[in-house]
């Protein structure tokens, strides 16, 4: 363990890497002896594999049975400390790797980065841009801007919302976007669907998002306009979420933005990923590729540090494999919906040619059960098993 820790001393590390080595051989001083116990085999000559190989100590392999309790946050302060140095050295590649690159090392990584249910959510969300936010049912307009709920039925939503940017924590966001959509449809109309945006749309888009709180006690932040940019046009805008944003801000070799930076966010954000190499030499070559040249401006999402526990993280998953509880009278929550929310969720479903027409013809006692809070899958499954 010793020969690992002292190892980077030895590397030819950047200004950074040597900053963010000394915050991490600082952390990892103060639980030295239970380091120590561990047996290390793999000794990775470069800085990133360091990385991995200590957060693999520090989360699977120190023995925490041994640990103080007054030790345990180091531990945690270590992981995140890593974790945060893996996305920086992963996404500050992004500024001098050719596309082929890129796609390989995503392509390489898609089980752990959850890479199909992400690519639904970017189907999806492909199928709802013409629609406005105000015409939107909730769980559709939740899905634009990144809140995942219960109502979020698996059957109609397989994917987790928040990919790309949750906005959960912006309540009020998501209290002005219930409130009052339709000005955040006027800020999105200053984006064009197809072709060039340039900074004067990106500037009414702004006036526009702020204007939408006009009169109001909420303030408007920077991580939920960059969640609704990235949806509405995904080749162009990249979703900041402030978990990630020091590590994005350090790879791009920028001062670190605040919540309302929204002039520096073109600047510092688009315009200089637009000037990376891989962007501009982004083509299709494969089924893979042809995902990612629709979403080309995501693709520093998919740098950030991964692993086998994150697609189980996903709110889809958890949703998916929740165990089903036998009655509600035993104190669990229903999860009702708004008739619209039903009815639009089921003729969705109902449109599958394989469903039999004497089922579609129960539409609305299925839309009736939903409505409860039942799933859409399971009301038309009871509704087969009862009438065939």
């Amino acid at each position: 363990m010793k020969k690992l820790l002292i190892s980077p001393s030895n590397m030819a590390l950047g200004e950074q890497e040597s900053q963010i080595y000394q915050n991490i051989l600082k952390q990892s001083t103060e639980i030295s002896l239970n380091l120590m116990a561990v047996k290390v085999e793999n000794h990775p000559d470069d800085f990133l594999g360091w990385c991995y190989e200590l957060l693999d100590v520090a989360k699977n392999r120190i023995n925490f049975d041994l640990l103080d309790d007054h030790q345990l946050p180091t531990v945690k302060k270590l992981q995140d400390l890593l974790i945060s140095a893996i996305s920086f050295l992963q996404v500050k590649t992004l500024r001098i790797a050719p596309w082929p690159v890129i796609s390989e090392f995503i392509a390489d990584r898609q089980e752990i980065l959850a890479l199909e249910e992400q690519f639904k959510l970017m189907d999806y969300i492909a199928t709802l841009r013409e629609t406005t936010l105000q015409e939107m049912i909730v769980e559709d307009r939740l899905a634009f801007a990144g809140k995942h709920t219960a109502k979020h039925d698996v059957s109609v939503y397989q994917f987790d919302t928040e990919w790309f940017g949750s906005t959960k924590s912006a309540k009020g966001f998501h209290q002005q976007l219930a409130d009052l959509p339709a000005l955040f449809d006027q800020a999105l109309a200053h984006i064009p669907l197809e072709g060039p945006v340039t900074e004067a749309h990106y500037q009414a888009f702004m006036i526009a998002y702020l204007g939408a709180f006009n009169g109001s006690d909420e303030k408007p932040t920077l991580a939920p306009a960059t969640r609704l940019l990235a949806m509405r046009r995904p080749d162009v805008f990249t979703p900041i979420s402030n978990n990630r944003l020091d590590a994005l801000c350090q790879a791009f070799g920028i001062a670190r933005l605040n919540n309302r930076d929204f002039e520096r966010y073109w600047v510092d954000i688009v315009q200089t990923i637009a000037k990376m190499p891989w962007f501009a030499m982004a083509t299709e070559t494969n089924e893979l590729e042809g995902h990612l040249v629709k979403i080309k401006a995501l693709i520093p999402t998919f740098f950030y540090y991964a692993d086998k526990d994150t697609p189980t993280s996903s709110n889809y998953y958890k949703l998916l494999h929740k165990p089903k509880r036998a009655s509600t009278s035993s104190g669990s929550r229903t999860v009702k919906r708004s008739k619209e929310s039903a009815a639009t969720l089921v003729d969705r479903a109902l449109n599958d040619e394989a469903i039999p027409e004497h089922i579609k013809a129960k539409r609305d006692s299925i839309i009736s059960e939903v409505e409860k809070g039942r799933s859409v899958d399971e009301t038309i499954q009871l509704m087969r098993t009862i009438f065939g």
